[in-house]
């Protein structure tokens, strides 16, 4: 038989991973909190028009990257590749967009058909964050502080820089696009392939080529700073005043873009220089016009979304666990009192390692592999007298004690 391997791109979360990802979810679940939002979580599936209609039909994402498949019912469905469409479809379909301001956060899955390297699988797991309803700058610099908080609590955040640009309003991207445009057919015998073929659907894209030609082109490139109405620009300088006001130092990078004309105004990304290529580990912006694009009403937004694996990388080892006290049952009858203590402990919110066969030397091998704080010994005599044997595991002192008095005795040994 051939040996069960997981589907490329994927992994197993083995005990060890979830505790490192658990850390990152609950670093954004607290700081959400301090916020005042609420999590929402969405299907992992949804009707494929959820993203071809947010992403756009040119996008790579949609392209390329999809997993789409139809369902027993005929329905054409795709595994999410990213959740604030899923997020902006679950706030219209529940009637929520007389609630604004809205402000939710999630964490969970997403599904993309990329090549696997370190920090990007298949199968990857996004924290995320989306604001509804603010129109105004203190919106963007709220965002960006709850992105800088949930990497300060991982104790990650000097090891990042905060990158910042603005896609200006509607006005701003029509004018830079022409400028654009009329820069990149100079060079487009020089373009790559992709890039080619992004000028004519999508020139903003262009910008964010992995090309290595294509980046030399775009170096000198025209920039949105001197194509912004008077509007936009004073959106920038309050999102800057903001977060200097905050103490939230930035790099403003005019190559961060985002394709898809639903974007406007600030554009972020954290990044790193310890994840190798994936250097990004949150990234966001503003999103006027996604709900408007999806056929719901015209909605301002704003958000982010942050790799877990990427986070869990950085963060390192999660605290220890509490060390647990093992009980060790020695003979025939002692197999159901000791069960009853050890369920009676748990209760009392003790961590309780049973043991389930063997003679006390295995089961004390056991103890130890688990790194027991201390032993509970309880053989046919003990029973007999009405007592346990507590064993001190680190100083090896050894005393007995009456059942009804082990749960006092191993408190003070804590």
């Amino acid at each position: 038989m051939a040996k069960l391997q997981p589907v490329r791109g994927t992994h197993d979360l083995l005990p060890e991973d979830c505790r490192r990802q658990d850390r990152v979810i609950d670093a954004c679940a607290a700081i959400a909190e301090r916020y005042g939002y609420g999590e929402i979580r969405t299907p992992v599936f949804e009707f494929t028009g959820v993203f071809s209609r947010s992403l756009g039909d040119t996008s790579d994402v949609v392209t390329k990257e999809m997993y789409t498949f139809e369902d027993r019912g005929g329905d054409t469905v795709t595994l999410r590749p990213e959740n604030t469409a899923s997020v902006a479809r679950a706030v219209m379909s529940n009637g929520l967009l007389q609630q604004m301001p809205l402000k939710l956060w999630y964490a969970g899955p997403m599904f993309r058909y990329e090549r696997p390297q370190k920090g990007r699988q298949r199968q990857f797991h996004q924290i995320g964050i989306e604001l509804f309803g603010i129109a105004e700058p203190t919106g963007d610099i709220e965002a960006i502080a709850m992105g800088a908080d949930v990497l300060d609590m991982l104790d990650v955040l000097d090891r990042t820089r905060l990158e910042l640009n603005t896609l200006g309003d509607a006005a701003s991207r029509a004018a830079y696009r022409d400028a654009l445009v009329g820069f990149l057919n100079d060079h487009r015998d020089d373009l790559s392939d992709d890039s080619r073929d992004r000028l004519d659907r999508n020139p903003m894209r262009v910008l964010d080529s992995k090309d290595e030609g294509d980046k030399r082109i775009v170096a000198d490139a025209p920039i949105i700073f001197d194509h912004l109405t008077p509007e936009a620009a004073d959106f920038f300088d309050a999102v800057k005043a903001g977060l200097d006001a905050l103490g939230i130092a930035y790099q403003v990078n005019p190559k961060i873009v985002r394709g898809l004309d639903y974007y406007c105004h600030t554009a972020f990304e954290f990044v790193t220089d310890q994840l190798g290529a994936q250097g990004t580990v949150i990234g966001g912006g503003r999103y006027d016009g996604l709900m408007e694009q999806m056929g719901g009403p015209a909605t301002p937004g704003v958000g982010w979304a942050g790799g877990i694996e990427r986070l869990a990388m950085m963060a390192g080892e999660p605290a220890p666990l509490p060390r647990p006290y093992a009980i060790l049952p020695v003979g025939e009858g002692a197999g159901a009192t000791a069960q009853k203590l050890a369920h009676d402990l748990r209760r009392q919110g003790l961590v309780i390692e049973l043991a389930y066969r063997g003679n006390l030397k295995k089961q004390m091998q056991r103890a130890n592999k688990v790194n027991a704080r201390a032993a509970v010994i309880m053989g046919d005599d003990e029973l007999a007298r009405g007592v346990a044997t507590l064993r001190d595991l680190d100083s090896g002192e050894q005393t007995e004690l009456p059942i009804d008095r082990v749960s006092e005795g191993l408190r003070a040994l804590s």
